[in-house]
């Protein structure tokens, strides 16, 4: 069995509901990124290249305990928005501005979310190889290009 974090990565469906995919497609539209309550939340994010790498070694083990795939390094909502912020706004087609709208929060949204990949580097030795910042400026360089092309 194996858990999945969320993922950051070219090919995302910019309407999935996700926090990197809203935010993508807010700033490289120059549309306010909507945070929702205090953005003191943590979350951890992946790079799919990272979660493949995984997978195919789970898929060649014989192992059958829940397995955490995901990059532990934890980012307060505010801070990845932030940082996405600036990556857009670094490169061009880069829009005038890129605003921070704040929202009330959800009643069930967790205040933290991080993997415990002991497991994934006990039993298959993997672990993170990209950066999320690298993974994030492939993400956003797609999204670019889909706004470029007209289909977001």
């Amino acid at each position: 069995m194996k858990r999945l974090i969320r993922l950051v990565g070219p090919r995302m469906s910019p309407a999935d509901g996700r926090v990197v995919s809203n935010f993508v497609t807010q700033a490289v539209k120059g549309e306010p990124l909507t945070v929702y309550g205090d953005g003191l939340q943590t979350r951890s994010f992946q790079y799919v290249h990272d979660l493949v790498d995984g997978l195919i070694l789970l898929m060649n083990r014989n192992y059958s305990e829940p397995v955490n795939l995901g990059n532990p390094e934890e980012y307060t909502i505010n801070d990845f928005a932030q940082i996405i912020r600036e990556k857009v706004m670094a490169s061009p087609p880069a829009p005038k501005c890129v605003d921070i709208k704040v929202l009330p929060a959800a009643m069930d949204d967790p205040k933290k979310r991080k993997p415990d990949i002991t497991r994934a580097k006990k039993y298959l030795n993997w672990q993170p190889k990209f950066s999320v910042s690298q993974g994030l400026q492939e993400t956003i360089d797609w999204f670019k290009l889909q706004v470029t092309e007209g289909t977001i």
